[in-house]
């Protein structure tokens, strides 16, 4: 049964459904990845060009590049709206509920694109329609897994988000070669996108399966789910007291009793500096906007969304097994990321990612420009080692540990609602890059390159100059050291929470007295300055707050001691 047995895991006790939980939710990543890579097949699939295509040509229709741009990227826009709406369904429903819906709303769009006839604007709406449920999923599923996971795994947890996106993208190269051989026929682009359903039922279903988030239930005071859902992950079910689950609970409600003491976040909290204990939490809500914006500018997409047609103009005899060959370097570089992110943390993988993925793209650029591809055979094959060398890159770094960053670097107060946020500056950047690809590259051609070059050295300056390191630290005290006047992004991997010998390992003597002054009614946590829920209070408070209107005692009765009464 499951939940009998704990797992020993890179120092960290974990149950059979933790890791079922991260095998679930990381289908959402693939779904994502797949949606990513069916279109750049499909656009040269003979039967899609002469149904939706609006040019004539001696082969048979074609796309104008304006159209082509909205066909690939009207997804965008559905993701970016999915993911802001995902914030309130996520705290509405709970986690898991929330990502039920959205394999709901992705499988409908995928029945939308299977039914369009001749229409290019029909193909266009279901695309639309699956991306508010890709958008859905991209905020829910690292959120979720980030809170489920315990600390010692929680990055490797998260980037196999990213690394499912990469299987996701090869997959879909994969089907997309096989089908082509049936081009001419209108099964080959509906195949692409029927097996999507296939693929998204174990998520829909699965998720119900394993134990809802312990902070969402903490944060309305369902302590009892909490503990049992805390027990569970940890593999110790059938001893929900253990001491191991005692430290969580006590961390995880510490920080829970000065939550409800400063209130609910709302959506201006993300972008008005406001004086409610929450540190630098504005900074935090520009910071993953800005990441995952950039994520999206690195270029990838400019060879995932339009690489087959990208390389078919470059000359090269089979673009979709080109392709094919980049989703595998993407595949296997990514499994390279989840050790990098906990071995090497969080900022310097992205820094120096991000310098070397601008010096590939310069040479694809500046081979592109220079030396015509579609004449010189050399300049076409550097090209192609170019863009993998490219994606390795992005593979090991900006892929999987923007999506880690996003799971733990926002306050629970605001997290739903800053994680859609940082999330729709992801789709931004994707839909920029899905629109403006094929009319930049019909202008300046492979010219466009040296943009991504510039977008890359951005993102350099922004992590050395901003990213705090988070790498082994709980969610509580990634908050707590956002709190530190004096210490900067650059010396933060140095800094430890009180109690800890290392990042690793706990003082076990200052958390058992601190459980004493806590059992006793002194609060050793009063200087800890912490994250708030996402959600909304719950009712225990709420009604302590109208007796206190009626009583008068919120006058006479010190925070700690209400505080002390909701929990």
């Amino acid at each position: 049964m499951l939940g009998k047995k704990s797992i020993r895991i890179n120092g960290a006790d974990c149950g059979v459904e933790a890791l079922l939980l991260g095998a679930i939710t990381s289908i959402g990543g693939f779904l994502f990845g797949y949606d990513t890579g069916q279109i750049s097949g499909m656009l040269l699939f003979r039967d899609f060009k002469d149904r939706f295509g609006q040019v004539d040509t001696p082969e048979g229709r074609d796309f104008r590049p304006i159209i082509q741009s909205l066909l690939v990227s009207l997804m965008s826009i559905g993701t970016l709206f999915g993911a802001l709406s995902a914030s309130y369904t996520a705290d509405w429903w709970g986690r898991r509920k929330s990502l039920t819906f959205g394999v709901g709303i992705f499988i409908i769009g995928n029945v939308i694109q299977i039914t369009a006839m001749n229409h290019w604007v029909h193909m266009m709406m279901g695309r639309f329609v699956a991306g508010l449920g890709v958008g859905n999923l991209s905020v829910g599923v690292p959120m979720f897994q980030s809170e489920c996971s315990p600390r010692e795994i929680r990055g490797a947890v998260v980037a196999s988000y990213q690394l499912m996106i990469t299987f996701g993208i090869l997959i879909a190269n994969l089907v997309n070669y096989a089908v082509r051989q049936i081009e001419d026929s209108a099964a080959s682009w509906r195949i692409v996108i029927g097996l999507g359903i296939a693929f998204s039922l174990p998520l829909g279903l699965g998720i119900l399966l394993v134990p809802e988030s312990p902070r969402w239930l903490a944060a309305r005071s369902r302590w009892d789910e909490a503990r049992i859902s805390l027990a569970r992950l940890r593999g110790m079910k059938n001893d929900p007291h253990h001491q191991l689950v005692e430290d969580d609970m006590h961390e995880m409600k510490g920080i829970l009793e000065k939550e409800r003491a400063v209130g609910v976040g709302s959506w201006a909290e993300c972008f008005v500096p406001k004086p409610n204990g929450v540190p630098k939490q504005v900074y935090r809500t520009m910071l993953g906007i800005a990441l995952h914006f950039l994520q999206q500018w690195t270029g990838v997409n400019y060879f995932f969304y339009y690489g087959a047609t990208i390389f078919e103009s470059a000359g090269i005899e089979d673009p979709i097994q080109t392709q094919l060959i980049l989703g595998a370097v993407n595949v296997a570089c990514t499994f390279y990321g989840l050790y990098v992110v906990e071995k090497y943390g969080r900022r310097w993988p992205l820094l120096i990612g991000a310098i070397w993925q601008a010096a590939w793209l310069a040479v694809f650029a500046s081979m592109g420009t220079a030396l015509d591809p579609e004449n010189n055979r050399t300049s076409g094959i550097l090209m192609i080692v170019s863009a993998a060398m490219f994606i390795a890159s992005f593979a090991a770094t900006w892929g999987p540990i923007c999506w880690v960053v996003i799971g733990e670097t926002f306050p629970l107060r605001t997290r739903a609602k800053q994680a859609s946020l940082a999330t729709a500056g992801n789709w931004l950047g994707n839909f920029m890059i899905s629109f403006l690809t094929p009319l930049a590259t019909d202008g300046i051609g492979y010219a466009y390159g040296f943009v991504f070059v510039a977008t890359n050295i951005a993102g350099a300056l922004l992590v050395y100059f901003f990213l705090y390191e988070s790498v082994s630290l709980s969610l509580e005290n990634v908050d707590m050291m956002y709190s530190q006047p004096d210490l900067k992004p650059w010396t933060s991997k140095k800094w430890m929470p009180p109690g800890y010998v290392t990042r690793m390992t706990r003082d076990e003597d200052f958390f058992h007295h601190d459980r004493a002054h806590h059992a006793s009614g002194v609060d050793d946590l009063d200087d800890r300055t912490t994250a708030v829920p996402s959600g909304r209070p719950s009712r225990a408070v709420d009604d302590e707050k109208k007796a206190d209107s009626v009583t008068g005692l919120g006058a006479t009765e010190s925070r700690e001691e209400r505080v002390n009464r909701a929990v």
